[in-house]
C-alpha cells in the first residue's frame, strides 16, 4: 500500500464516519478511528502513519513490542491501544507500551493492571470489555457481572475510560451497541468502543467514542 492508496482509504473512512455523525445530530470528529494493525507488518503501517493516521490498535502485547517502539521513536503523537485479550502476567508490558486498553474484563486483571500502573507511573485508559451477547466462546465480563467490575475497578483508582464490546457475528449489532450506550449511561461512563469495519456506521450514529477499523484500512488480512 502506498501513501496515496493510504491517504484514499483514510479519507473515504473519514467522510463516512462523519456522514453517520451527522445522521445522529453529532459532530464531527466525535468518533476516534483506530486503526487495527494486528498482524499487519511495517511496511503496511508506515504509509497510514504518512498519510495522518495516529491512533493504533494491536491484539498482542508480543507482536506490539516487537513492531512498534521503533515507529513510536520516529514518529511523535502515535497513541496504541491493546484491543485484544490481556494476560495478567503480561499487564506491565501492557501498560508500558500502550496508551489505552480495551479488554479489561475480570478482578484479577484489575488487581495487576493496578499494580503495573503503581510500580510504571503511567496510567493507560482503560475499557471494561462486555459479553454484550453473553456468549460462551467470547471473551468480556457478563452483562449481569458488568456492576460488580465497575466498582472493582474504581476501587482500584483504576483510569475508567468506558465499555467494550464485539456484538454477536451474522447479527444486526444496533441492539447490542445501544445496550452497550445504556449500561455505559447507567455507570457514568462516557467512552463507547465499539464498531468495526462491517457495522461502524451503525456504532458511530448510536454514539461510538472509539472505532476499531482493519480491513476496510489495511484490505483483507491474509
Amino acid at each position: 500500500m502506498t501513501t496515496s492508496d493510504a491517504s484514499r482509504r483514510l479519507a473515504d473512512i473519514e467522510s463516512r464516519f462523519d456522514r453517520a455523525a451527522a445522521l445522529a445530530a453529532r459532530p464531527a470528529g466525535s468518533a476516534t478511528l483506530i486503526a487495527v494493525s494486528k498482524t499487519q507488518p511495517v511496511e503496511a503501517i508506515t504509509p497510514l502513519i504518512d498519510a495522518g493516521q495516529r491512533v493504533f490498535g494491536e491484539n498482542r502485547v508480543q507482536e506490539a513490542q516487537a513492531k512498534w517502539p521503533a515507529l513510536l521513536e520516529k514518529t511523535s503523537g502515535l497513541a496504541l491501544h491493546l484491543i485484544g485479550q490481556l494476560q495478567s502476567n503480561k499487564a506491565e508490558d501492557a501498560v508500558a507500551l500502550f496508551d489505552a486498553i480495551h479488554s479489561v474484563d475480570r478482578p484479577s486483571l484489575i488487581a495487576a493492571l493496578a499494580r503495573a500502573m503503581a510500580k510504571i507511573g503511567k496510567r493507560p485508559a482503560c475499557f471494561l470489555q462486555v459479553n454484550i451477547g453473553d456468549e460462551p466462546q467470547k471473551g468480556g465480563v457478563p452483562t449481569a457481572g458488568l456492576a460488580a467490575l465497575v466498582v472493582a475497578a474504581r476501587a482500584a483508582e483504576l483510569p475508567l475510560a468506558g465499555l467494550m464490546c464485539l456484538p454477536p457475528a451474522d447479527l444486526e449489532p444496533a441492539p447490542y451497541f445501544a445496550l452497550l450506550a445504556k449500561l455505559a449511561r447507567d455507570h457514568g461512563l462516557d467512552g463507547l468502543s465499539m464498531g468495526m469495519s462491517g457495522d461502524f456506521e451503525t456504532a458511530v450514529a448510536i454514539g461510538a467514542t472509539h472505532v476499531r477499523v482493519g480491513s476496510a484500512l489495511f484490505g483483507p488480512r491474509a
